[in-house]
């Protein structure tokens, strides 16, 4: 398990996982090249290190608004700060960012209900858009990181959130605390992500021959 968490690190300079992330973050940098500067970027669940890993901080070329649930000291590094729910994006208008950016947000939104709710804003605030998200097909849960666990009976996932550390989550204390867990993480398939964000682009990530992930550019 530890050397699946190492190469699953998204901290890490050189785990597998922010491999992933600097060559999907091309994608995103190749979509606003041409964009008059500076580029109006509104990140939905996004951090000041995410940014700085990715050597994209604000400038003349950008001007990045972080919007999280958690709070972010932003003082003194030219990025701001909104703290609120990514299902409601109501303190921006209509197309206010040239693109909204989420990596990895949307499978941590609540039921489908709420997915769409994220969909609906994203969609709304920026005139484009660049979403992504896990496949809920890849056998290696990314979350919990055990194989197919996605998959399992609901009953068998709760005992093994109370009998283990799994993943990025500690053993669970009880039933209640172990629903919490799995109600945090509803990963998406393609057929979903196409009724949330119709008519886009949607591009699949690939691991050998299986799609790990799926990004969605939509553009208004």
């Amino acid at each position: 398990m530890g050397m699946i968490r190492k190469y699953a690190d998204n901290t890490s300079h050189n785990s597998l996982s922010n491999k992933f992330r600097r060559k999907r973050f091309e994608i995103f940098k190749s979509l606003i090249k041409d964009l008059p500067k500076p580029v109006k970027i509104l990140d939905v669940g996004g951090t000041i290190n995410f940014w700085i890993r990715m050597g994209f901080t604000p400038g003349d070329d950008a001007d990045i608004t972080l919007f999280n649930a958690e709070p972010e000291n932003v003082q003194d590094t030219g990025f701001k700060f909104i703290k609120g729910d990514a299902k409601d994006l109501s303190a921006f208008r209509d197309n206010e960012f040239d693109i909204v950016f989420s990596n990895s947000v949307i499978e941590h939104v609540g039921n489908f209900s709420g997915q769409k709710k994220m969909a609906d804003e994203v969609l709304r605030t920026g005139r484009l858009s660049f979403v992504q998200t896990p496949n809920y097909y890849f056998p290696y849960e990314p979350h919990f990181l055990f194989p197919f666990f996605q998959f399992l009976p609901h009953s068998l996932k709760i005992l093994m959130l109370k009998k283990f550390n799994l993943g990025w989550y500690k053993k669970a204390g009880n039933n209640s605390e172990a629903e919490s867990i799995l109600n945090s993480v509803k990963l998406l398939n393609a057929k979903e992500l196409r009724s949330l964000f119709p008519h886009s682009e949607m591009i699949r990530e690939k691991f050998f021959f299986m799609t790990k992930s799926y990004i969605i550019i939509s553009k208004n």
